[in-house]
């Protein structure tokens, strides 16, 4: 294979180098969650340049109140599937809660198993100061990583809910060391949620690798939404989503036709059978 055809194939994938480029050049970022094949080939051809197999899933997929079911064989399935899809998008594997938590050595396991099995670029944990070592002992195996700072889901019941972080002075200082802790741990991005726009921006400003925002204003190098809320195709969305389409109302009137038709004995026809 001639040098020119390796430059081109790599010029086609984003890569945590890539991203971090995009950062030094202010053009910004895309981010969408996929869970399957189908979807994830949908949003790479689109250009979405990262996909995340988020622990979302255990919302949007399972229809869990919580993420914390979710488990990591869950999770590499999900994973693999998206990988199957992406050729062009980094795909980014969430560790779901009690994955990492316990050692930075079981922490690396959770990750080997995402990056063997599943087939993800890089992984995706939450925390941030608390996480420092975990996240060190994760990228020192070779294995990027993107932190998760602010509003937590996995941190739900301590939290008391999915609740704004930042708000007072000293919550948004926590924030700020967060942030700094998961970058001087080596993540080569972080998830900024659930914070005040302006610390988000400030954040933003101080760090030297790129952030991505969800419910954290304009100011971040890229934004992230979960697909479902993005599509329309939650019964619920948090108020700072933005849905781009309607596609649960759509499937509910494709369904409700077919079923008609069914009923009808309009379907099959003539021009929908085997021939």
């Amino acid at each position: 294979m001639s040098t020119v055809t390796l430059k081109s194939a790599r010029e086609h994938r984003v890569t945590v180098p890539s991203l971090q480029r995009r950062k030094q050049r202010g053009e910004p970022i895309t981010m969408l969650t996929a869970y399957d094949f189908t979807f994830a080939r949908i949003f790479d051809t689109a250009g979405i340049d990262v996909l995340l197999v988020g622990d979302s899933l255990g919302n949007v997929v399972q229809g869990q109140d919580t993420t914390l079911p979710v488990t990591l064989d869950e999770a590499i399935y999900h994973t693999r599937l998206v990988a199957r899809g992406a050729s062009r998008s980094l795909v980014v594997a969430d560790l779901p809660f009690g994955t990492f938590q316990i050692s930075p050595e079981d922490a690396l396991r959770s990750a080997v198993r995402c990056i063997k099995e599943g087939g993800a670029h890089a992984v995706k944990l939450e925390g941030g100061r608390n996480m420092s070592a975990t996240i060190e002992r994760i990228v020192c195996a070779e294995i990027p990583v993107m932190g998760h700072v602010g509003l937590t889901p996995q941190a739900v019941h301590r939290m008391g809910g999915h609740r704004v972080q930042g708000r007072t002075d000293d919550s948004a200082e926590r924030v700020i060391q967060d942030a700094h802790a998961v970058q001087e741990a080596g993540a080569f991005a972080v998830v900024l949620e659930g914070m005040p726009a302006e610390l988000a921006r400030a954040i933003t400003r101080e760090l030297v690798i790129p952030t991505i925002g969800i419910g954290a204003g304009v100011h971040c190098d890229g934004q992230v939404l979960v697909m479902h809320d993005m599509l329309g195709l939650s019964d619920w969305t948090p108020s700072f989503v933005k849905q781009y389409a309607g596609l649960g109302a759509a499937a509910t009137q494709a369904a409700r036709r077919f079923a008609e038709e069914v009923g009808e004995r309009k379907f099959p026809d003539p021009e929908h059978s085997y021939r």
